[in-house]
């Protein structure tokens, strides 16, 4: 007699259906799990058959063989455990043979039969309900497992014992309450933050349309401190976008006792990361910080430290708002659509531009340590401004400034008027479907159609935009990331039309680098 229990294996956020098949056959006292699976599924044989034992069931004298179909699907990681468990107490008669039927089973056996939590419980759940079925998952993963749908049929039980009982009708599992968490801190308020007026002018922009920005200054300039506080005025995430970031942070196992959470993710990897730890990989391809940070910040402290190859492959993600890793025998993709926050020094020794410094190096102390950071890399930056350092009589002297909140308002202002328009132009059929290409409801992840067409500028603008292209010399990405800087500084200001005062502030956060150069 074979037995049959549904799971699931993980390709990047997508949860693909496994069945877990079990036959008790005559034959010597073996058990062999088959159907390409890692060293993690393999020992589960010893974690169920411990876990049987102390929960009063012996195995049986015979040759047991699992397989885990479909056959050339690599399966990976120990949620396999329970389905297997409960695929032998089927076989064996220990539970009804058809009470698994209607359920996708996931979860982790220790040895004495209780279930620890397990990475992905929430697309796995997502799957199960898409399928009609139930979900049967750690107690500790319950609360996860319930954002997926109010009506859902959910099992969460502490042991082996209590889902058996359950089966038997001897005890009643309640179903899980999808958990939120509460306390996430209070946020650093840019209140704190004195002068550097026109770095918290470029951050609200950065804010209000999702533009990647870089900030240059000697060190102790408050650079950190201002990315640190860009969470604070960024609007919570809306229910399609809190699903897609707790979706991630399930694979990766980060939802803590399974709790989601509306605020937008910040990541701020150290310097050293690699290319796998940054933008994911590695023999089981897990995601990597830029999908960690999807829908939120990615902030990079000390930019020119990082290895120029590891910048690099931050390019595609940019551009495309997605991670594909690719390997011999799979591919994957994790959603990736993040805005990069960087931070650095103007040279190695971080003082150029300062009055009356001179670098001992001269010019190359400027043009050698920009150098680490590519030309394509730095063009996908919308916004690149100076931060100078402050002295501490001007802390002294100067005033409390606007608080997040204030900000926060004109941000969650300015991004509802993007969502609206945007919105208008998906469902309007008076636009090309090349305009409606896009990663999001935002300016900064507006088609390059779709920008030309929203934010055209008045004649003035138009002649000034035209003028500085052929000056600077800008390239074709470089024009489009502007115009979605004026588009946004025009929605900040209440501006149906984008006119020459938003075209000029917006190429002037294009300028930094030249500006610098000249004063090294």
């Amino acid at each position: 007699m074979v037995s049959r229990v549904q799971t699931v294996a993980f390709q990047g956020i997508n949860a693909v259906p496994v069945d877990v098949q079990v036959m008790v056959a005559p034959g010597k006292l073996q058990m062999a799990v088959v159907g390409l699976p890692d060293k993690a599924v393999g020992e589960s044989r010893e974690r169920v058959r411990s876990a049987l034992h102390a929960s009063g069931l012996s195995m049986p004298p015979k040759r047991v063989t699992i397989n885990l179909a479909p056959a050339d699907l690599p399966k990976e990681g120990s949620h396999f455990d329970l389905p297997i468990a409960l695929g032998l107490m089927a076989a064996l008669g220990a539970i009804p043979s058809d009470a698994l039927d209607n359920y996708v089973v996931l979860g982790e056996l220790s040895l004495d039969g209780t279930l620890m939590p397990v990475a992905g419980t929430l697309p796995a759940a997502i799957s199960a309900n898409a399928q009609g079925k139930g979900l049967i998952c750690p107690a500790s993963s319950g609360s996860e497992a319930a954002w997926a749908d109010p009506e859902m049929d959910i099992l969460a039980p502490t042991s082996l014992i209590s889902l058996a009982n359950h089966f038997k009708g001897t005890q009643v599992l309640t179903r899980p309450v999808a958990g939120v968490q509460q306390n996430v801190g209070v946020l650093p308020d840019l209140s704190e933050i004195k002068g550097q007026e026109t770095a918290k002018r470029a951050l609200e922009i950065a804010a209000a349309g999702g533009h990647n920005m870089l900030m240059v200054g000697p060190p102790g300039s408050g650079k950190s401190m201002l990315a640190s506080r860009l969470p604070g005025i960024l609007p919570n995430l809306s229910p399609k976008e809190l699903l897609e970031v707790s979706m991630i942070a399930s694979i990766a196992g980060e939802l803590a006792d399974g709790k989601l959470s509306n605020k937008r993710p910040f990541r701020s990897p150290h310097h050293s990361a690699s290319m796998a730890s940054l933008v994911g990989g590695g023999l089981r391809a897990r995601p990597g910080e830029v999908s960690l940070a999807h829908n939120g910040v990615l902030f990079l402290d000390e930019l020119p430290e990082f290895v120029p190859q590891v910048l690099d492959s931050l390019r595609q993600p940019l551009e495309s708002g997605e991670t594909a890793i690719a390997r011999a025998n799979y591919r994957v993709t994790f959603p990736s659509r993040f805005q990069l926050i960087a931070a650095m020094n103007p040279c190695r020794c971080g003082m150029a531009g300062e009055p009356g410094h001179t670098c001992r190096r001269g010019d190359r102390c400027v043009s050698d340590y920009q150098a680490r950071i590519s030309g394509p890399f730095m063009d996908r930056i919308d916004i690149r401004i100076e931060v100078p350092a402050i002295t501490a009589a001007d802390m002294m002297t100067m005033k409390v400034s606007e608080g997040s909140h204030s900000v926060a308002k004109r941000v969650l202002a300015a991004r509802q008027v993007q969502a609206v328009r945007l919105e208008h132009i998906t469902a309007s059929s008076d636009y090309p479907a090349s305009m409606k290409i896009g990663n999001g409801f935002n300016n900064a992840s507006a088609s390059p159609s779709l920008i030309e067409a929203i934010a055209a500028p008045d004649k003035a603008g138009a002649k000034l935009m035209l003028e500085a292209a052929e000056t600077m010399r800008f390239s074709a990405r470089a024009y489009h990331r502007i115009l979605k800087v004026a588009r946004t500084i025009a929605d900040l200001e209440g501006a149906q039309t984008v006119g020459r005062m938003h075209i000029a502030e917006a190429i002037a956060y294009r300028t930094v680098n030249s500006r610098l150069a000249i004063a090294a």
